[in-house]
């Protein structure tokens, strides 16, 4: 019979009573963790496939790469194991895993019992107490930082697009284009954060994490979106008496924040780690699909924003004209709108969710 107790270094493994122990001490791990423990115990030194865990930890429940790469995650951390330099799990890239440490097999136990029953395993994707703070606070960076990149190319746009006159012709142009870069970098690392925190925050959720994603980030787009417009709003009739009126808002936030939460889930769901180039198509499909909805829906993006700012202001040195011109509309019209709208959408959610992939690609450790 095959054991049913192993012991490796100060662990020991009891398969019968599904508990995993170092010294005296209990180690807490949930049933799927221990059954991978298990699998890779059993055979020391031989490389476990990702595809073996799927079959015969999962048992068929459909999960994506991303909850593997957690599970082997909280081992190691269970184990006080270092992905850099392992002791006890080795990652073999894109195939599986080794458990690399030496393991004595006690022959003297009882057989191993067969699988438990789905009831008595959780049947979740991962493990929600494996989630932690800095986890959450390291993607929600990242995102961030990934929306202020974005607006920087999203201010070149509509800097060179809207400058009254050429740039070599004098400084005026390049003022505007300065300033659009300026303002369109703090929006972006604004709503970046506030759609990456909400989508990170799904990670504490159990279950149903491609749900839990989208609402988390609409949630963040919503809150970003009414609390910039209504300071936005406020700033405009405390300094200059009036206000713009529709700008941007919580309508457009949530609707571009829960296309980058699904963006965001659908980049877990390509095999092995997360890749920056299907990353980045997977949140800027998103991301574009919702910008180009948004003005159909009656809503405004930067574009749109800055262009009733200008309109509300005739003074104002800003112009959008050139680029309705383009599309062969008088001033900034609805076609002009739902073009910039989906290449705002396009580079903000592939920026946000490239972002927040490479992060976790670091986390997972190779």
């Amino acid at each position: 019979m095959a054991p049913g107790r192993f012991r490796f270094e100060r662990f020991s493994l009891d398969v019968r009573d599904r508990q995993l122990r170092r010294d005296d001490a209990p180690v807490e791990l949930n049933g799927r963790y221990l059954d991978a423990l298990a699998l890779l115990v059993r055979e020391p030194g031989r490389l476990v496939s990702k595809d073996r865990f799927h079959d015969e930890v999962w048992r068929g429940v459909p999960v994506t790469d991303e909850a593997l790469t957690q599970c082997i995650r909280t081992l190691r951390r269970q184990l006080g194991d270092d992905a850099a330099r392992p002791r006890f799990i080795e990652t073999v890239p894109k195939h599986g895993y080794r458990f690399i440490a030496a393991v004595e097999a006690d022959d003297g136990e009882a057989g191993v019992p067969a699988a438990p029953s789905p009831a008595a395993v959780p049947a979740v994707t991962a493990d929600a107490s494996a989630w932690s703070w800095p986890r959450f606070g390291l993607l929600g960076g990242a995102g961030m930082g990934g929306g202020g990149i974005a607006g920087v190319f999203i201010g070149l746009f509509y800097g060179f697009g809207a400058a009254p006159e050429p740039l070599q012709a004098g400084m005026g142009a390049a003022s505007v284009l300065l300033v659009l870069v300026c303002i369109s970098v703090v929006l972006g690392l604004i709503a970046g954060g506030g759609v990456a925190f909400g989508i990170a925050a799904a990670g504490f959720a159990p279950g149903r994490r491609w749900l839990w994603s989208i609402v988390g980030g609409a949630g963040g787009g919503l809150l970003v979106g009414a609390f910039g417009k209504l300071i936005g709003l406020d700033a405009f009739n405390l300094l200059l008496g009036q206000s713009p009126g529709a700008i941007t808002g919580a309508p457009e936030g949530a609707l571009i924040g829960g296309a980058l939460g699904l963006g965001a889930w659908l980049a877990t769901c390509f095999p092995g780690t997360p890749r920056l180039t299907p990353s980045f198509a997977a949140g800027g499909l998103a991301g574009a699909a919702a910008g180009l909805i948004t003005p159909l829906l009656g809503g405004r993006l930067m574009g749109g924003s800055l262009d009733l700012l200008a309109r509300g202001f005739p003074e104002s040195r800003l112009s959008l004209d050139q680029i309705g011109a383009v599309f062969g509309e008088t001033g900034f019209g609805p076609v002009s709108q739902v073009v910039t709208g989906g290449i705002e959408g396009l580079l903000f959610g592939g920026c946000v969710v490239g972002a927040m992939m490479l992060a976790r690609k670091a986390m997972a450790g190779g």
